[in-house]
């Protein structure tokens, strides 16, 4: 009886966790099959004026668009960081977040939430060092290395974050023009 109730138990946390979209390398695919994502993130970039295409290559980047995304753990049982959900966003970052939004309710594996977190983000990327809201390149690396470590250049030490970089925002060109392609209402 004990392992009918552990197995059910599973099977019910199971069917609560949102599936990551099917092709997550088609833009317009995420779009049609996860209802009201695009809603979503058009609602970030009005409020943030961060183009959809720079959030989802982000979002992409960091979850592959996996709810409760974590880092692995160590060998010890450890994670590398306190990095949750769609977005990836630390605990502290997180926090700071909340409290500057007013978004108390806010939840990072909720899409919405987490869209609106890499815009309040790349906002205040733009503002504080100088970035253009459609240079994903240095987006990322303000987003991966934080604002102070973009400031000390943190990234120059690391030529795979520099690869990784350059691939989000090949994505981010990418479905901007699968966007393009495509009607989305």
């Amino acid at each position: 009886m004990k392992k009918f109730v552990i197995v059910c138990s599973g099977v019910l946390l199971a069917a609560c966790t949102t599936l990551p979209p099917k092709n997550t390398n088609n833009i317009c695919s995420v779009f049609r099959e996860k209802d009201g994502w695009y809603a979503d993130a058009q609602r970030t970039f009005k409020r943030w004026g961060v183009p959809v295409p720079v959030q989802m290559a982000i979002m992409h980047q960091e979850s592959h668009f996996v709810a409760d995304a974590r880092p692995p753990r160590t060998w010890l049982g450890f994670r590398a960081s306190s990095a949750y959900g769609y977005s990836q966003a630390l605990d502290g970052t997180w926090h700071q977040y909340l409290k500057s939004t007013d978004n108390s309710g806010a939840d990072r594996d909720d899409f919405a939430d987490a869209s609106d977190f890499i815009g309040w983000y790349c906002d205040i990327s733009a503002n504080k060092l100088g970035v253009s809201k459609w240079d994903t390149k240095n987006l990322y690396l303000a987003y991966h290395e934080g604002h102070g470590g973009f400031q000390r250049k943190s990234y120059l030490n690391k030529p795979w974050l520099m690869q990784v970089a350059k691939k989000v925002s090949k994505r981010a060109s990418l479905f901007q023009g699968q966007l393009t392609g495509c009607e989305m209402n």
